[in-house]
């Protein structure tokens, strides 16, 4: 009934196995990959035909986790998977960026990748499967698909490179000093495509050196793709590429001058002004069929990919007149805000970002339920890209996978240098609003965002700064790297290179590729690039910050103590009775963790010292000998009971009520009356015995010490 293939191998501590022919089989490809006990199923569908009139490449990549796979039942109140979550959104941004260069050219029909995770054993990570799954099923699909490729994960630990690290090792990196690199890199046999990474300030070497290792590591993966293809690839889909050379040379012929001209304009929005009236210059002189000619978008890019390549290449200047070098004019400036906790506005060239950074308690955490189980992030990273910081027009909604890459990739770069939530308990959320836009901005959302936390008091172990580099490889192999590109750059050229990092080393590396990889002469000479561009930056943003930012007083002050954790249960009190009367008697929020440690958060500090008091008087012992200040609760003939600390009741005996003889206690004392009292100690019971006589009442100071003075 089924016509199964199987493929094994041993890859680092793990078994790798493709299978396919058995689930699925009316899909082009399907193939089901499995590290250890993890399993994701790729499915590739794609469209004989393509849409009349499209002039796009459709690719769509899922990648879904489901809760089963992990022996667990969904939250929320319809129990099922719903929306994605940002980890299967990166997941599927992730698996995207390297296999869709590798399709054809002009190829433009509809291709569907659907990676589902089926088995998850909580140690190997599933993306690295699913991207190995998604490229085995593509490669024995039929689609034109120039791959395979294959992926792995890179740790670095005690100055070894670990090959695919186990899930429990990059969860919380930040808290795991061990550790100082996460890095995906997705290639050819030939060539990396992708990296995606978050270090701890590694040098230019170590970075090169992870992603040399990890080159290596997927070279066999891709032996046993190929081996799989080799025995059930179905026949490849008859695809013959376009040929638009005639048209090409048509438009080219009547609009190379002016488009040279129209690129030659340093403003972007001039530019694109011209660029737009010389292509309509160009309809003018075609024909309707060749207007109608969906490769007449194909033509456009041709030859305005000629005119920015061809100048650069051959050692001209860039669009806007800079050298490949060059970073450009750079503003920053803080505290522009007035109520927010910390704020930023950072412009490099047309690109610009205002970035806010706010604080928050403990209650702000954002709890996170994925696959290996809950956990909470104390730091928080939103990215905004509106359609007005292009001059454009377009509709507003929830943030899209562009949206949330970006954050992420900001977020990975700035973690490194977050202090410890031991020694800063804040809740902290950044967010990047992207007001211009011409290149690279979530290395701008970097650069403010690290601008907003310094002005916010966040106690940065250094500031960090991002540079995009770019690429233009000619089949000559001559080559160029671009400092902090254009859009039209990043656009017109063969790489998005973005480096992130402090004076001392990198601390995020993002890379995607649009041609068959690149050498690691061009990875070296990119990252010394990017490191120049970088510490230039970081010396332009040092101008914006000649001191310390300060705490806004909107912005809660939290404390924190530590209590045993056996004193836990009595804080918080039965149902939450007592820790309720302390937020709100005091006016504070109150945190506890399961270690004991209590976060105490308010813009008052009146507010925080009341509920520190009251905590504290119910951890804490009193001290024999100590004067406290009590209330009277109770009268009785031998005396007075004074609750003094916290819950805690004693006894003034009525021989401790006054240097003279006392016939009742009610001569004294009143109920509800506020007294000082001096623990005696306790009795052979641990009865509290305390004393009034020993205590002046007006100023609570001992008695027998003002004697002595005197």
């Amino acid at each position: 009934m089924f016509n199964e293939f199987k493929k094994s191998m041993q890859w680092g501590d793990e078994t790798l196995t493709l299978e396919t022919g058995k689930i699925a089989r009316q899909a082009d490809g399907t193939v089901i990959a499995t590290l250890g006990e993890t399993s994701v199923m790729a499915n590739v569908t794609f469209a004989k035909e393509a849409k009349p009139g499209q002039d796009f490449f459709p690719l769509t990549v899922h990648y879904q986790e489901k809760y089963y796979a992990a022996g667990k039942i969904p939250g929320g109140f319809f129990k099922r998977e719903a929306r994605p979550s940002e980890k299967e959104t990166l997941t599927a941004r992730l698996i995207d960026r390297p296999i869709r260069p590798l399709f054809v050219s002009g190829f433009k029909h509809e291709v569907l990748v659907m990676c589902t995770v089926l088995s998850h054993d909580l140690v190997n990570d599933p993306d690295v499967v699913a991207m190995i799954a998604a490229s085995a099923a593509l490669t024995i699909s039929g689609v034109p698909f120039m791959g395979p490729i294959a992926g792995a994960r890179v740790g670095f630990s005690n100055g070894q490179y670990v090959l695919n690290p186990s899930v429990e090792d990059m969860d919380h990196l930040r808290s795991n000093p061990e550790q100082r690199l996460d890095l995906v890199i997705a290639g050819t046999k030939d060539a990396v495509m992708m990296v995606e990474s978050e270090a701890y300030e590694l040098t230019e070497e170590e970075m090169l050196g992870a992603v040399q290792f990890g080159h290596d590591a997927i070279k066999p993966v891709i032996d046993l793709i190929i081996s799989l293809a080799e025995e059930c690839a179905k026949e490849p889909f008859n695809f013959v590429a376009p040929d638009y050379s005639e048209l090409y040379a048509k438009v080219k012929a009547a609009g190379e001058e002016q488009m040279r001209a129209a690129f030659a304009i340093k403003d972007k929005q001039d530019r694109v002004n011209a660029v737009a009236a010389a292509r309509e210059a160009v309809k003018a002189t075609l024909t309707e069929e060749e207007l109608a000619d969906i490769n007449l978008g194909s033509a456009f890019k041709k030859l305005e990919s000629s005119i920015l390549r061809g100048d650069v290449i051959n050692g001209g200047a860039r669009i806007d007149g800079r050298s490949t070098t060059d970073v450009r004019a750079i503003s920053s400036e803080v505290g522009i805000l007035p109520r927010t906790h910390g704020s930023a506005l950072f412009t490099r060239g047309e690109t610009q970002g205002l970035v806010v950074t706010t604080l928050g308690t403990g209650d702000d955490e954002q709890i996170i339920d994925a696959l290996h189980g809950n956990s909470r992030s104390n730091f928080l990273l939103h990215y905004n890209f509106p359609p007005y910081s292009v001059g454009e027009v377009g509709r507003v909604g929830s943030p899209g996978r562009r949206e949330i890459g970006h954050g992420k990739l900001a977020w990975r770069a700035l973690q490194a240098v977050l202090p410890a939530a031991t020694d800063f308990p804040y809740t902290i959320r950044v967010v990047s609003e992207i007001t211009e836009s011409n290149g690279s901005s979530s290395m701008a959302s970097v650069c403010g965002g690290s601008l907003s936390m310094m002005d916010a008091g966040v106690p940065l172990t250094a500031p960090v700064a991002g540079v995009a580099m770019g690429l233009i490889l000619e089949d000559d192999g001559r080559f160029a790297v671009l400092t902090d590109i254009l859009g039209d750059e990043d656009h017109l050229g063969d790489m998005d290179f973005k480096v992130a990092g402090t004076e001392n080393g990198i601390t995020s590396l993002q890379m995607d590729i649009k041609v068959a990889g690149i050498t690691a002469e061009i990875m070296k000479q990119a990252l010394a690039q990017a490191k120049d561009g970088r510490l230039h930056i970081l010396g332009e943003m040092a101008k914006a910050l000649t001191s310390a930012g300060e705490f806004s007083v909107h912005a809660p002050r939290i404390e924190t103590m530590q209590i045993p954790t056996d004193k836990i249960r009595e804080v918080i009190g039965s149902g939450g009775k007592v820790i309720r009367e302390i937020v709100e008697v005091s006016g504070a929020k109150v945190d506890i963790n399961d270690d004991g440690v209590i976060k105490i958060a308010s813009s008052n500090g009146e507010a925080i010292q009341k509920a520190y008091d009251m905590i504290y008087s119910i951890v804490a012992e009193p001290e024999v000998g100590k004067i406290y200040k009590g209330k009277v609760v109770k009268i009785v003939d031998f005396g007075a009971f004074v609750n003094f600390f916290g819950k805690r009741d004693g006894l003034v005996h009525v021989s401790q009520l006054e240097a003279r003889r006392v016939n009742h206690p009610s001569d004294v004392v009143k109920e509800g009356q506020e007294v000082w009292v001096k623990l005696l100690g306790f009795d052979d019971r641990g009865k509290v015995r305390l004393a009034m006589r020993d205590v002046n009442q007006e100023t609570g100071e001992e008695i027998v010490a003002e004697a002595e003075a005197e």
